[in-house]
């Protein structure tokens, strides 16, 4: 008979809190000032001989009050995009007038390029 050869089992301490491991680890690092996040602990636990999944630390740490980051599209800025689109649309209302006269002082001054400069120096003298 072929005796199997079996992997040495790691046996979890029969008081061992998954959760309340979590907890501390959490409450550690909030002390130090950093945010706990779900991939930190998993590694520290880690190492620490603890297995423990992210979503199950994400759910430990959202009993304990801390929000998950809201994710923002593309790393734009905070506020919503429309807010964003409104506000460019009412500071930039430029009517058919304005674009015909603007077609005018780039001819005179022989140029968008020098048009542009010349607007940029004349921005220097307003403020």
């Amino acid at each position: 008979m072929v005796e199997k050869k079996s992997m040495p089992e790691k046996k979890p301490a029969k008081d061992l809190n998954k959760s309340e491991e979590i907890r501390k680890l959490a409450k550690v690092m909030k002390e130090k000032g950093e945010k706990p996040r779900p991939v930190v602990i998993v590694a520290t636990l880690k190492k620490q001989g603890i297995d423990v999944s992210s979503p199950q630390v994400s759910m430990v740490l959202k009993r304990m009050g801390f929000r998950p980051r809201k994710r923002r599209p593309n790393g734009s800025p905070s506020e919503p995009a429309a807010a964003r689109t409104s506000a460019i649309v009412r500071k930039s209302t430029i009517s058919v007038e304005d674009l015909i006269t603007a077609k005018k002082v780039v001819a005179q001054l022989g140029g968008t390029d020098r048009a542009l400069a010349a607007i940029a120096a004349l921005k220097r003298f307003e403020s």
